[in-house]
């Protein structure tokens, strides 16, 4: 191939390879760099044509721009600089270099000795220096086109009030799916095919979660276990469609998913990995970052620049208080928001990014980057709010308007009904928002992303299935994954015929989801436990892209089913349940309360009350205040965790009193019977009461209620 670069004299803001309608013009950052060449290849990658210095340097930006050279080309980098591993540079020029702008990543990565920049099997270990060049087993770079048609796509904007959240992966939500075309299995189009819309709007959520979905690699150690990564927290391309989910070779079949997604209302969430990358520790391959830069991308050890240092648990960290470095993520981000049009974020070990060096600081550079674009400030932003660093547990340290997964909410609820002692006083926080952790700087109740499960940890079915982990079959002699999940078998390990236990479990896990619904908060609906789905006991299944990991839609619980979907329109029919502020007992100029607590009979939660181990019930009174003299919508909640239990109803002021509305402990938990005013509110189940005729009647004055 006969290529130069251009003579013009002219540099693009852009980093990566933008196509302008004439050319391609490249651009990479290095700060410690002598020397960057830009590798062109063959159609199939298998040979490179072309090894280009890049002509132009601005500070730290090395560029060129090739006229006629379009969509469709395959790239990537050489860097030449120090080797010298004890003061952090790993320049080595044999190593070909993904771009980390690569807007799409072509070919097939194949682990081999030589992708590492030193040699393995070396006495000197990582000092020593690779000279095998690595182009054959690594993947490039793919110029593209940027034209998409988008003509009658908007994008959503739904608040945080009126959102819940289904998260999932999207190869594990289709592999089984008896609807979904074979050949759209697994695919970003498989996901957006008719069937799993459907289900989605009938279910009710209003926002996808999906899993990683940025190009990222298979662990070595995985692929010679014949396992792979399934999750996906290992990312080596911030803005590149993962390969493994296209169905073809054009990455304008995610548009089309998130365009299909949004023609039905539905957001869509991406699950991001800024805190670490593929590469691991210093004794990882040289793939990317580490080639171009490694001082720069990464956190070294202060007193050795040779080690990473590693927050994250998987070896390196990425450096994203270096400016530079920082600047990638967000363009990654404005990326994924402008371009590809996604809704918003799910941060993976935020604590990590939110680290001025080694501190976490909630007025740092990357939160504060964050909140100051308008790009970015206007999507939904969630935060997992720890890593395993010092101070890495941040729940309720992030700054607005920044959502957070919230594991103290799954904890005490699992706790609540399996039963443990005390937990009462911790389960009226997790209802109402956890404003001990929340409420403050002006944030809103919405602040806490409610879960009962996640990717990570037992399903909802296995939390009531399962007392111990089973992680056989990932090959770690079940060492992996957490010990402690608050679950409970109920009475047989696993599987069981036993139908007593058969009919506890699905009276508990409706009364988990009914207390998922209607706390404040926003709900996030783990991926299959709407229909039951079990991973065998695998809390860990972040390596089984196999049956544990993808979602049975075979044993799909359909009386279950019905019920979630009840429940989620419950929730949106009764906005009581989520209020954009905290509630704190505050009353109106009418005399009308927001929040009230009760004991079974009828008296208010006092201070014994709340310091009773033995209680397992809690009664709580909600009210929308109303601007208006209009009547405010109420609503009366128990939680019953114990036995069967008499329950005084709180007094309604009109003529109709109350009605049941909702009633776990029943198969068909919905009703419309009038209440008396007490009633059986039975083991294992919550009680929803709701006024007869609410657009007839007063809510209870605070005097009313104090006094009941």
């Amino acid at each position: 191939m006969n290529v130069a670069f251009s003579e013009l004299d002219f540099l693009k803001p852009e980093l990566g390879a933008e196509y302008t309608g004439q050319g391609t013009h490249f651009a990479v950052f290095s700060a410690h760099a002598e020397k960057i060449e830009l590798c062109l290849f063959s159609e199939d990658g298998s040979k490179e044509t072309a090894r280009l210095p890049l002509p132009k340097r601005e500070g730290d930006i090395w560029s060129g721009y090739i006229e006629g050279l379009g969509p469709g080309t395959l790239y990537g980098y050489r860097a030449y600089g120090p080797y010298d591993p004890q003061n952090g540079h790993r320049f080595n020029p044999n190593k070909l270099l993904l771009d980390p702008y690569a807007k799409q990543v072509a070919g097939e990565f194949v682990w081999d000795d030589a992708l590492f920049g030193y040699t393995i099997g070396n006495p000197e270990g990582d000092l020593s220096f690779d000279e095998r060049d690595s182009a054959p087993f690594m993947v490039k770079g793919v110029v593209q086109d940027p034209n998409f048609d988008w003509d009658g796509e908007e994008a959503i904007r739904r608040p945080w009030t009126e959102t819940i959240i289904y998260e999932t992966h999207l190869r594990g939500m289709t592999m089984t799916h008896p609807g979904v075309p074979d050949e759209l299995r697994g695919t970003f189009l498989g996901m957006a095919s008719d069937p799993i819309i459907d289900h989605l709007m009938k279910l009710g959520v209003s926002a996808v979660e999906l899993l990683p979905v940025q190009y990222f690699l298979d662990d070595r150690y995985l692929i010679e276990r014949n396992l792979r990564n399934y999750w996906g927290y290992q990312p080596l391309g911030y803005f590149a469609p993962h390969a493994r989910y296209m169905k073809g070779t054009r990455i304008t079949e995610f548009k089309a998913m998130v365009k299909r997604f949004h023609a039905a209302g539905i957001e869509v969430l991406m699950d991001v990995v800024y805190n670490h990358t593929a590469e691991g520790s210093e004794q990882g391959p040289t793939l990317s970052f580490r080639g171009l830069d490694n001082l720069s991308y990464y956190r070294q050890s202060p007193e050795q620049p040779r080690h990473t240092y590693d927050m994250t648990g998987t070896g390196n960290t990425l450096n994203v208080a270096h400016p530079m470095v920082l600047r990638m993520v967000l363009d990654s981000l404005r990326y994924w928001v402008g371009v590809m049009h996604i809704d918003g974020f799910r941060f993976d070990l935020a604590s990590a990014l939110g680290r001025e060096y080694m501190e976490f600081d909630r007025e740092g550079g990357f939160l504060d980057a964050i909140r100051q674009d308008p790009m970015l400030a206007g999507v939904k932003l969630i935060a997992e709010p720890w890593d395993i660093g010092d101070g890495g547990y941040q729940l309720g340290g992030f700054p607005p308007p920044f959502r957070e997964w919230n594991d103290r909410f799954r904890d005490d609820v699992r706790r609540f009904w399996k039963g443990d002692g005390g937990v009462v006083p911790v389960l009226a926080e997790r209802l109402t928002g956890s404003p001990v952790q929340f409420n403050h700087s002006g944030r809103a109740a919405t602040t806490s992303v409610n879960l009962l499960s996640a990717h990570d940890g037992f399903t909802l079915m296995d939390t009531v299935s399962y007392t111990e982990k089973h992680n056989e079959g990932n090959g770690e002699d079940n060492r992996d994954g957490h010990s402690d999940n608050h679950s409970d078998n109920m009475g047989a390990e696993g599987p069981t015929d036993d139908p007593g236990i058969g009919e506890a479990r699905r009276r508990r896990r409706r009364a988990m989801v009914a207390t998922l619904m209607m706390s404040q908060g926003v709900p996030m609906i783990l991926g299959g436990d709407e229909l039951g789905n079990s991973q065998g006991g695998n809390n860990n299944a972040y390596c089984q892209d196999n049956e544990i990991g993808w979602i049975d839609w075979s044993s799909s619980d359909e009386a279950f089913l019905t019920f979630c979907r009840k429940m989620t329109a419950f929730r949106r029919e009764n906005p009581v349940l989520r209020q954009e502020n905290f509630l704190e007992g505050a009353t109106d100029e009418h005399g009308r309360i927001e929040i009230a607590w009760y004991k079974p009979d009828g008296s208010m939660m006092d201070e014994p009350a709340w310091g009773d181990g033995e209680l397992r019930i809690l009664g709580v009174y909600l009210c929308h205040l109303s601007p208006n003299e209009a009547p405010a919508e109420e609503i009366f909640l128990v939680f019953n965790a114990g036995g069967d239990c008499d329950v005084a109803l709180p007094p309604v002021h009109g003529a109709q009193g109350w009605r049941w509305a909702l009633n776990t402990a029943e198969d068909d938990a919905f009703t419309e019977t009038v209440a008396r005013e007490r009633e059986t509110v039975r083991a294992q189940s919550v009680a929803a009461f709701v006024p007869q005729d609410s657009g007839e009647q007063e809510a209870p004055t605070t005097t009313a209620l104090a006094g009941a």
